[in-house]
């Protein structure tokens, strides 16, 4: 039944039903409802997401850190290191009978040579001069083969403090010396070869720490 109200305006009994309570609008509340209920917890799995993947991040950079500490090897042992005794500041203008081959150490010419790589047999009293200054002298049998030398060479190539060249009658095939200390080894590739630069060149052994290894004499070939 249908009715007209005071200003002339139908209304339906029974139909005017609260959009909030009727059946129509009960569906789009439990509607609204359900968005409401898949919003939060979209929200909550973000935050878990924000919370995890820098924890995630963090627990495999751990991982490879450890992973990374764990993989290096051991540095390699100098304790075949052979130590000598020598007092530094002594010069001679003689030629000097030295105890070792090649010295390391001793009575030594007034100038020292020059660092760098030498092709030819340098004069022990000069290369003596130039360990005092901190260099490492790094000599080579004769008949040492190519490819070897090369390594070597590379090994020294634009490093400062350091001295190659081939040498007479060694005890190996390649001996490194610094003042007061000397290492044998058999190949280029020997890993205490790094080590023992890395020790000595201008190490504590040094007598004279900083003086030159240039403007000495001898013409280095590289």
């Amino acid at each position: 039944m249908r009715r007209t109200g005071a200003h002339g305006e139908r209304e339906s009994m029974g139909d005017t039903q609260d959009e909030r309570t009727g059946p129509a609008g009960g569906d789009r509340a439990a509607r609204v409802a359900a968005m409401q209920r898949a919003e939060r917890a979209r929200a909550r799995r973000r935050k878990v997401a924000l919370i995890a993947v820098p924890t995630v991040l963090v627990l495999g950079a751990g991982a490879g850190i450890a992973a990374v500490i764990v993989a290096q090897p051991d540095p390699p042992s100098l304790e075949a290191v052979q130590a000598f005794e020598y007092t530094g500041g002594q010069h001679t203008q003689e030629a000097v009978q030295y105890a070792e081959a090649p010295p390391v150490g001793g009575e030594h010419a007034p100038v020292w040579l020059n660092c760098g790589i030498y092709d030819a047999p340098v004069a022990n009293e000069n290369a003596v001069h130039s360990l005092e200054h901190g260099a490492v002298w790094i000599t080579y049998a004769p008949d040492l083969p190519a490819e070897q030398v090369q390594e070597l060479t590379e090994t020294v190539q634009g490093r400062d403090y350091t001295l190659l060249s081939p040498y007479e009658g060694l005890p190996s095939p390649i001996v490194l010396s610094a003042w007061n200390h000397q290492l044998t080894v058999e190949r280029a590739d020997d890993p205490r070869i790094g080590a023992f630069l890395s020790e000595y060149v201008q190490g504590a052994q040094t007598p004279e720490p900083g003086a030159l290894c240039s403007n000495g004499v001898g013409t280095p070939t590289g």
